[in-house]
């Protein structure tokens, strides 16, 4: 019971829009009958969820989730925060999970146009800024077996094409940051840059910022990033 109920919450965190009984039943080569029977015990525990979408992760693994990078978390609290405060943008504390990068802390702009999202938002890891830095810290071959399926398009910016994107991540390692123009939502770019941290999980902090305000800003914008990044590094490795 317990390995089959690992299967199916590993299949919800492959697609974080919601599933369908039979899709997950597919994913896992089990019973329609019996993934029914494991979703319904796992929304009694607010593992999962049933939204019109379909089945996704619960709550309960979110904060579960946060729990298990609190060392991170409270590290990089105060610096992403000035960095939010001096860049007047949105900043974002994000941790790789497979096709995925997931938000676990998050300061907002006190702009009038901002860009928001809640914690626990998992963003597609191909067409994101943060998500591409994560992506750089991974091999090639481990981006290809990773993203074995065809890239979902989110807007026209998006880079479908494989060969493309492992070659756009293969320059984010030579320069150290990622960007996102428009790739992800219209109307919505980001900079973001990997954390090097000691433990298994890997991190990375963005940037999310209004069209409108991204080009003409983006060596400021670098300059503070890269001072927040090398100052929570500092203090994980001290």
């Amino acid at each position: 019971m317990i390995s089959r109920a690992a299967a199916i919450l590993r299949a919800l965190a492959d697609d974080s829009s919601g599933q369908s009984l039979g899709q997950i039943a597919k994913k896992v080569d089990l019973p329609r009958t019996t993934v029914h029977r494991i979703v319904a015990a796992l929304e009694a525990q607010q593992l999962a969820v049933t939204t019109p979408s379909g089945v996704r992760l619960g709550q309960a693994l979110v904060k579960m989730a946060s729990s298990a990078h609190t060392d991170v978390i409270s590290a990089a609290r105060p610096f992403i925060e000035l960095l939010s405060r001096r860049l007047r943008e949105t900043v974002d504390l994000c941790v790789d999970r497979s096709q995925h990068a997931v938000s676990v802390d998050q300061f907002a702009s006190d702009q009038e146009l901002r860009v928001v999202s809640a914690i626990g938002t998992a963003y597609p890891i191909h067409c994101t800024a943060h998500g591409k830095a994560l992506l750089s810290l991974r091999t090639d071959i481990e981006i290809e077996t990773l993203l074995d399926k065809k890239l979902e398009r989110r807007t026209q910016q998006t880079i479908t094409d494989r060969a493309e994107l492992i070659k756009q991540i293969s320059e984010i390692r030579l320069r150290g940051w990622a960007f996102d123009r428009e790739e992800h939502a219209v109307g919505i770019c980001g900079i973001g840059v990997p954390l090097i941290t000691s433990g298994p999980d890997r991190y990375a902090i963005s940037v999310a910022i209004p069209a409108a305000r991204f080009d003409g800003n983006i060596d400021t914008y670098l300059a503070v990033i890269f001072q927040c990044k090398a100052e929570i590094e500092s203090l994980l490795a001290s």
